[in-house]
């Protein structure tokens, strides 16, 4: 595919974008936003992520199955994959169920911004972000301790690397803990790479895989007012405590199957939109993709903390308290100006911990809604 410049007038400068294209276009890929925030006052919004723009379940499994396959095949040894929470938490799970026959054997780890009962492996910044603090926990199950500490490989998978700091930062974190003593290859797999130039490290050779690769130039309007960021940098423990089992991600799994939501019932043809919260995105997209193939019409969607302003890639937005009783706002992107037939509301806390509000808006663009627990 041939190259493309795109440029995007925001509120704070002037946004733009020299695309190499590989596996997709990039307006088929991605689209652009304003965040509300200071140090970096634009976002690429992902089409396939499932996260700020609802898409059908089987278009996210496809991205999955299309940055798997950038990897070789028979790689020798184990592997340890880390996904980024939250925005890429989904993409890390659905890559590494695709991938990790590729290994001998293979975990898949996230980071977090979650307090768990579990030793931590390390923790990192996200320089730019609105939440810039991640927590990677140790796993507590034996075997995959051990995949940890004798894995010959790491794959990090992010929704997009826009500088490649912050899988800088996290490089650093691992490498400098006690527990990769054998890891010879690391991989970086994400939607797009913006970086241009190489991440490196010392230690171990480094290589990166994308569905598309560019690069982007940022003229800051110096006149701007700038946006004022909400407070969501926290990884304290709420009032809600996490009632689900961890058993895709946080602590570590070999595989992740669904068992969420089994009571939940298709109806042929209608119109369903399944949210996950936060960080809670895999299981909540296996009950999607399960519903898609017994013939709904089904998107999916995220809550988050991520603070993102109207217009251009976003048509609407509904803000309330989180569920995880953190005392932080949430958001979901993209909803409120459509109808559905009815929601799925997934979460991994009680369903008390769910804002009223929320549910009063979601009553406002549904038929039905429902709240799917554990409990």
């Amino acid at each position: 595919m041939g190259k493309m410049i795109n440029e995007t007038i925001l509120s704070q400068g002037v946004l733009t974008i020299h695309c190499e294209h590989q596996e997709f276009f990039f307006d088929d890929l991605l689209d652009i936003a304003e965040r509300c925030n200071p140090k970096r006052s634009f976002l690429f919004v992902s089409k396939v992520l499932g996260k700020h723009i609802p898409v059908e379940p089987f278009k996210m499994r496809a991205s999955y199955r299309l940055l798997s396959d950038q990897m070789p095949n028979n790689m020798i040894g184990g592997a340890v994959f880390i996904g980024m929470a939250e925005t890429a938490v989904g993409l890390a799970a659905g890559v590494f169920h695709e991938a990790k026959h590729k290994f001998d054997r293979a975990i898949l780890l996230t980071s977090t911004r979650h307090e768990m009962d579990a030793k931590l492996l390390c923790h990192f910044k996200e320089d730019h972000s609105h939440a810039t603090d991640h927590l990677i926990h140790l796993p507590q199950d034996a075997e995959m301790f051990e995949v940890v500490t004798k894995a010959k490989t790491l794959v990090l998978i992010d929704d997009e690397v826009t500088t490649g700091n912050t899988f800088k930062n996290l490089m650093q974190s691992l490498l400098q803990s006690k527990y990769w003593r054998n890891v010879e290859k690391l991989f970086t797999l994400t939607l797009a790479d913006w970086t241009q130039e190489k991440i490196q490290t010392r230690k171990v050779a480094v290589e990166s895989l994308s569905l598309i690769k560019g690069r982007w130039l940022w003229e800051a309007d110096t006149h701007a007012e700038a946006p004022v960021m909400p407070l969501v940098n926290t990884t304290k423990r709420g009032g809600f405590p996490i009632i689900g089992p961890q058993t895709w991600g946080r602590l570590g799994c070999f595989e992740s199957v669904a068992i969420f939501g089994n009571k939940v019932e298709s109806t042929f043809g209608q119109k369903t939109l399944v949210i996950g919260t936060g960080e809670f995105l895999w299981l909540p997209f296996l009950l999607a993709e399960r519903l898609e193939d017994e013939g709904e019409k089904v998107l999916f969607g995220s809550t988050t903390r991520s603070p993102i302003i109207e217009g251009f890639a976003i048509q609407s937005a509904l803000s309330f308290s989180d569920n995880y009783g953190q005392g932080i706002p949430n958001f979901i992107y993209n909803i409120k100006h459509q109808f559905f037939d009815r929601i799925l509301l997934c979460i991994e806390t009680s369903e008390e911990s769910v804002d009223l509000g929320f549910l009063k808006a979601l009553n406002k663009i549904a038929n039905t809604v429902e709240v799917i627990s554990f409990e």
